[in-house]
């Protein structure tokens, strides 16, 4: 495969990433702050959903494709920005899991208060408050591996 197509997967896959999450924040946080359990219900459906779709793949890619990309660059995976850029990504993708496994959680709890008619009990806001909370550090250190891939040669 050319340089230009894996870095073009490469860049694609870092937008999808960075792009799907800042946007389930956003559409979360103001879905939660509205209080509408409907409302709560569908986004958190959806954002489950996204993740699956477009983030997921984005995290299986994104290194993939950053091998392949030091390998056509005869760049060593030990190369600083490159090395710190991996501990980053992993870092993210450890608190990325234990997003993804409240983001279901709270689906579920979303959809049991729905169906039951009941409002969002205590604990789903608690799971909210830790989702929103990780996802600060994620996407910093997201944002760090984007800067470090674009600037690398000033490190």
């Amino acid at each position: 495969m050319s340089y230009e197509i894996l870095k073009f997967i490469h860049l694609i896959s870092m937008l999808l990433l960075i792009g799907v999450g800042t946007g389930s924040a956003f559409y979360k946080y103001m879905s939660d702050k509205k209080g509408s359990v409907e409302t709560i219900v569908h986004i958190n459906k959806q954002i489950v959903l996204a993740d699956w779709i477009f983030t997921t793949p984005s995290a299986l890619i994104q290194p993939i494709s950053g091998v392949a990309l030091a390998y056509t660059l005869n760049i060593s995976l030990l190369t600083p920005w490159l090395l710190i850029s991996i501990i980053l990504f992993s870092f993210s993708g450890i608190l990325w899991l234990f997003a993804l496994y409240l983001q279901i959680k709270m689906r579920d709890i979303s959809i049991k208060a729905l169906e039951s008619n009941q409002p969002l009990p205590n604990s789903y806001y608690h799971y909210a408050k830790i989702w929103f909370y990780l996802g600060i550090p994620s996407f910093f250190t997201m944002f760090g591996v984007f800067v470090l891939m674009v600037f690398r040669h000033h490190f």
